[in-house]
């Protein structure tokens, strides 16, 4: 893993707010209410699914447009994993609240986050801004955000919801280990940087 870490850009155009990518995530943050509602409220599990299925799309679409329109900025980098940590905990509270998926699952996936949300802290007092994104977390969050449509069409009764059931666990089985996995190599990274730094 890289010893680098990253720190904000001064220059302007990194320092953008109105830019289409970033109307893109605002969007994904919009819907991520709409999906637990729609996942609790009525059960309306087809809609909550075209929902996520947008968000993931809109979460390609904002990279590629940040890279093609030379638009990547400050805001844009902590809203795209954000709407990635919410949709994923919306989900989590939604399959856990339905019994799709157990409760322990949920918490050992939520765990992992917490763990590095409380290195933050240490990071800004010594002037980082963030850890570099591993690809190991990406791929991760990938298969889980995969894993759940596959869990919640599991849920249902016929043909489709047998398909989907061995899929579904097996995304989420390689999303948790990919996910932790990830969470293991930042928290040694930080550890080196602790070390780095008090040299």
């Amino acid at each position: 893993m890289a010893e680098s870490t990253a720190q904000p850009p001064s220059t302007d155009s990194y320092d953008r707010l109105f830019t289409v990518p970033n109307l893109l995530s605002v969007l994904r943050l919009l819907g991520v209410p709409l999906f637990l509602w729609l996942l609790l409220g009525p059960h309306a599990d087809v809609a909550a699914l075209v929902v996520l299925a947008l968000s993931g799309l809109s979460d390609w679409a904002d990279g590629v447009l940040a890279r093609r329109l030379n638009q990547a900025s400050r805001l844009g980098e902590l809203l795209d994993p954000l709407a990635d940590r919410l949709y994923i905990l919306a989900t989590l509270i939604g399959l856990t609240l339905r019994n799709i998926i157990p409760w322990w699952l949920a918490g050992l996936i939520v765990l992992r986050d917490v763990i590095l949300l409380a290195t933050v802290p240490a990071l800004r007092r010594r002037g980082y801004w963030s850890l570099p994104v591993h690809y190991l977390g990406k791929a991760g969050t990938f298969c889980l955000l995969y894993a759940f449509p596959f869990l919640l069409l599991a849920s249902h009764e016929g043909t489709a919801a047998d398909i989907a059931r061995p899929i579904a666990w097996a995304f989420t089985i390689w999303g948790v280990a990919l996910y932790w996995w990830a969470g293991v190599l930042y928290l040694m990274q930080f550890k080196r940087l602790l070390r780095r730094r008090s040299e």
